[in-house]
């Protein structure tokens, strides 16, 4: 018989990567959730992770049960709630990409809580990669991300499209100019978006145009590298979507790439695409506008 601690250490194991970490968050030492997941799998017949060093990845059993263990242990702890007269709603964790505007992040959740001001919600701010981890996973419902990029591991739906502009100074010569050669860039300072998903073809476009400019500051947060740039430390190419009263953005003339943002979620949440809680609802209102 499956009991629920044993749901409970198994879905421990899966939010925090390693044994180790889940006994924590559990409050039990390390063998005894060991020995709570091999009754596990021994009820089930089969082993539900695999073990490589002190990183651990759900076998294909594992990947079946996990639908199944969260939705218990949903109804487990809602009925709790009832039972104690503080029903709740769901809980929604969508993962949020980093070089998502910090402003359409805050008019999405604004017109969430404008939905339903009660929703519950949490949201897990990361790389295309450690949010792609986390849907795999079932750490997060859902995750607003770039897609179209050649997945067939996940149910997309594309919400907007937007290209890169370069950020300046206003006080920049290109500043009041609508389109910019990157030739008349030799001379600039630079800032690099280190997480810039094309970087290496903005490189790859400068290099061939024969301008390897200086690089002054290079960050992984794009609100600072705007400050940075309004102050003047260097120039930068960003998504357009982008903006700060003390910054220019002059298209680059013959860049013409793209990125498409949209949720992402698991094969198995075609419910959650299909009847969408308000953080859903509100994300493609609000990237639709």
């Amino acid at each position: 018989m499956i009991e629920r601690y044993q749901l409970r250490y198994f879905l421990a194991v899966v939010d925090h990567g390693n044994f180790s970490r889940a006994a924590g968050h559990c409050n039990v030492a390390q063998p005894t959730l060991s020995v709570g997941i091999a009754k596990l799998e021994r009820a089930l017949g089969g082993a539900l992770f695999l073990r490589s060093g002190h990183r651990v990845e759900l076998t294909q059993a594992g990947s079946r049960l996990l639908a199944h263990a969260r939705r218990i242990e949903g109804e487990f702890n809602l009925a709790q709630q009832v039972l104690a007269g503080a029903a709740q709603g769901p809980l929604t964790r969508m993962g949020v990409i980093r070089s998502l505007p910090g402003a359409t992040i805050a008019a999405i959740t604004r017109a969430a809580r404008g939905i339903d001001p009660d929703a519950r919600l949490e949201l897990v701010e990361g790389t295309e990669r450690e949010l792609l981890g986390h849907v795999a996973r079932g750490r997060i419902d859902c995750a607003l991300t770039l897609v179209g990029r050649g997945s067939d591991r996940f149910l997309e739906e594309p919400l907007r499209e937007e290209g890169y502009a370069l950020a300046v100074p206003l006080d920049h010569p290109a500043a009041g100019q609508a389109s910019v050669a990157a030739e008349t860039l030799n001379e600039d300072v630079m800032i690099v978006r280190r997480h810039c998903e094309v970087l290496s073809d903005t490189s790859r476009f400068f290099t061939e145009r024969g301008v390897r400019p200086h690089f002054a500051y290079r960050s992984v947060n794009d609100e600072r590298v705007m400050q940075m740039v309004a102050v003047g430390v260097g120039i930068t190419l960003m998504p357009t979507s982008y903006a700060a009263p003390d910054v220019a953005r002059p298209r680059l003339a013959g860049f013409d790439q793209t990125r498409t943002i949209g949720l992402l979620y698991a094969t198995t949440s075609e419910a959650l695409a299909a009847s969408p809680p308000p953080i859903v609802a509100a994300a493609r209102r609000v990237l639709a506008d």
